[in-house]
């Protein structure tokens, strides 16, 4: 009886472990010219100085929540369950959008507005609960007077708090009874007979590289191997603003410099390059939910 006991006890100790990592990582699009970022990891260390505070990114371009939903999609799988992100792109500050936590199926956890952010996330690793955060009590002391910095005074405060263990999730606030998020529409990738349809979530900013939604497994239904030539097409907003042909290639030296390739990204989906030049800058595309690709094999 006595072993049973023990073990239930490491069970429990091992499942509070998971939950509450001490981990936070904070993103936003406040850059890092002023105290906005310093502000917020000072309350979360108010909170508790054993937490270990990391940034995903602050260089977000202003009030673009689309590219925030991409960089959480990006980052949030390759964390520990238990790990709680602050994510702050938040041009609605102060109106009546949400101020949530979801937790994924994977377990880690997101404070964020519900204004669009969760849209990637919570369609690739799950919404397992969403929680709308209890201001009058998740929320810094004497900080009601502030009404357009929730993300030091609403989300880092939650996050520490949650990730010390001063709450459990279940006392963020209620439980939402809907399990779904605020939503950005998008192109999402499929095979259309024998093209491809997908969008250009975002850029490789510091190569100009034009990454897509293109999961590797629909890819390869095109049957192209390394040096079959692809035509590609992009359009804005409905507009083609591009047409090309170029090779699908393993590596960036399988063509001449400046010449054009498609290749499959550290996510493993399609993408566009210039071997040592930007594509995106040469061909003036950018990225976001209005910005949508074709792929087929020639």
């Amino acid at each position: 009886m006595q072993r049973f006991f023990l073990f239930v006890i490491l069970v429990v100790a091992g499942l509070c472990a998971s939950a509450q990592n001490k981990v936070v990582v904070f993103q936003s699009d406040f850059g890092l010219k002023d105290g906005a970022v310093s502000e917020m990891k000072g309350v979360a260390i108010g909170v508790s100085p054993d937490l270990k505070l990391f940034d995903l990114t602050h260089e977000i371009p202003a009030y673009n929540i689309w590219e925030a939903a991409y960089r959480l999609r990006q980052t949030v799988p390759y964390w520990p369950a238990g790990t709680v992100f602050v994510s702050v792109v938040d041009p609605g500050v102060g109106t009546e959008r949400k101020s949530v936590v979801l937790k994924t199926r994977t377990g880690q956890l997101i404070v964020t507005p519900d204004n669009g952010t969760l849209t990637l996330v919570a369609e690739t690793l799950g919404i397992d609960a969403i929680r709308e955060i209890d201001e009058a009590v998740n929320r810094r002391k004497d900080s009601q007077k502030s009404y357009t910095f929730h993300g030091r005074d609403v989300y880092a405060y939650t996050a520490a708090r949650l990730a010390a263990g001063v709450i459990g999730f279940e006392q963020v606030g209620p439980l939402l009874p809907r399990q779904e998020v605020v939503s950005i529409p998008y192109q999402k990738a499929v095979l259309e007979g024998k093209v491809i349809k997908g969008t250009i979530p975002v850029l490789d900013i510091q190569y100009g590289n034009v990454w897509t939604n293109i999961p590797d497994d629909l890819f390869h239904q095109l049957h192209a191997n390394a040096g079959d030539q692809l035509s590609v097409k992009i359009f804005h907003n409905g507009k083609q603003v591009y047409q090309g042909t170029m090779p699908y290639s393993t590596t960036f030296g399988a063509v001449a410099i400046g010449k054009p390739l498609a290749y499959l990204n550290s996510l493993l989906q399609v993408s566009f390059a210039l071997n040592q030049g930007s594509f995106a800058a040469v061909n003036k595309i950018s990225s976001g939910n209005e910005w949508a690709v074709e792929v087929e094999k020639k």
